[in-house]
């Protein structure tokens, strides 16, 4: 289960997740997001656990709590979505753009 992780300090490492997330069970990855221009820590993150039972486990007990200066969240990570293709999607109704008539935006001929 992927697991997002809000709020850090500046300083958390890959690491310093990786230690925190791992006592509550296997962790296959942790990595903190970093900007790509500057590669500082953009603050949040990501950890994966293959349990989902630990997983739970880590968000009941981490969530809302104090790790290296910050009140951290934690939360079941959602899935990535590009913001066009989700919008694209909820748009359309069957083979129909919704709230189009037939023909589309085509005008009318001259005569």
């Amino acid at each position: 289960m992927n697991l997002f992780v809000g709020n850090l300090s500046a300083e958390t490492t890959d690491d310093d997740l990786h230690r925190l997330f791992s006592e509550f069970g296997k962790v296959a990855s942790a990595r903190i997001v970093k900007d790509h221009q500057t590669g500082e820590s953009r603050k949040f993150g990501f950890v994966e656990m293959p349990e989902k039972f630990e997983a739970f486990d880590a968000i009941d007990n981490l969530d809302l709590t104090y790790f290296q200066g910050q009140i951290i969240a934690v939360s079941e990570a959602k899935g990535k979505t590009s913001g066009g293709q989700q919008r694209r999607k909820e748009k359309f109704t069957g083979n129909k753009p919704a709230g189009r008539p037939p023909g589309g935006n085509r005008l009318p001929p001259d005569q």
